[in-house]
């Protein structure tokens, strides 16, 4: 440090060598001194037999190649803030890595495909960037309202000469599902916990309700009894749960309100619990949950 003060060159053998170098110039004779952080630089630098002995150690691996595709990691509904929820009335949060793409060209898009059938091409986007793309959705008609699982995928071209390349999302997404009660008969548009199947795997049958609410119904499944559980649970994540509700097999089944719902009950019919269970374990990791928009007529 004494030898740098003084403005000298000072090496440690075979290793680094220090420079200190200071310019300054001043307007005028009586000009403010600048600040020594923009005075006076330190330039470091390593000897040529360091450099040798650094090549001379080191190993070359020829790793095998890899193409960077968009890689989707998280969806969520900015408006419910609820994972994987794909709603009409919200934004539609992508959030991953290359995630990237042009909106203006025609090989790039951003598509919402129904598991059951229909797709369409996402036109409307309050952002793009390589971590974070927002979509206004317009989401396809699907045969049934219980149809109401969806795919989202992006493609995209890195370069103005490269492959086209395509990342799809992988869990499914699930649009709020209208279900209007009626105390002078059967519930209207009532099949939920379906993907796309042309028959819903559990019904509502009724209920008892003092007004309309959002809220969700969610089956799991039970590693210890290897039986699906079902209940009702508030909008909220962490919030206030009903009662587990445990299902063997088809038939009819109650579910109990969670603290402050507006629903006391739901009366649900399993129809195929054979294929429920294979959906839930095989491509919801053991645990499916539809959002209701329960209304009273």
């Amino acid at each position: 440090m004494e030898l740098l003060l003084e403005g000298m060159q000072v090496t440690l053998e075979d290793a680094l060598t220090f420079r200190p170098s200071f310019h300054a110039r001043l307007a005028t004779p009586d000009a403010s001194l600048p600040p020594m952080e923009e005075l006076l630089k330190l330039n470091v630098s390593a000897s040529r037999p360091l450099v040798r002995e650094l090549q001379a150690n080191a190993n070359l691996v020829r790793e095998s190649w890899t193409e960077n595709i968009p890689a989707i990691q998280a969806a969520t509904d900015t408006k419910t803030r609820l994972n994987n929820v794909l709603n009409p009335e919200g934004v539609l949060r992508l959030t991953g890595n290359y995630l990237g793409f042009d909106e203006e060209d025609s090989d790039n898009c951003c598509v919402l495909a129904g598991t059951e059938s229909g797709s369409e091409v996402q036109s409307q986007f309050a952002d793009i960037t390589e971590r974070e793309v927002l979509i206004v959705p317009h989401i396809p008609a699907q045969s049934n309202p219980w149809n109401n699982e969806y795919t989202v995928s992006i493609t995209t071209r890195y370069t103005e000469h490269g492959s086209i390349r395509t990342g799809s999302y992988g869990q499914r997404l699930r649009t709020p599902l209208g279900i209007t009660i009626s105390s002078s008969g059967p519930p209207m548009n009532s099949g939920i916990l379906t993907g796309s199947a042309a028959t819903p795997y559990v019904s509502i049958k009724g209920g008892t309700v003092t007004a309309d609410e959002h809220l969700r119904v969610q089956v799991e499944h039970n590693l210890q009894d290897d039986l699906l559980a079902f209940r009702l649970i508030a909008m909220q994540d962490e919030g206030a749960k009903g009662l587990l509700v445990p299902v063997t097999g088809n038939g009819d089944y109650t579910l109990s309100r969670f603290a402050g719902s507006a629903v006391s009950s739901l009366a649900i019919t399993v129809n195929d619990y054979a294929a429920l269970k294979t959906m839930v374990l095989n491509e919801y990791d053991g645990s499916l949950v539809d959002i209701l928009d329960v209304k009273i007529v």
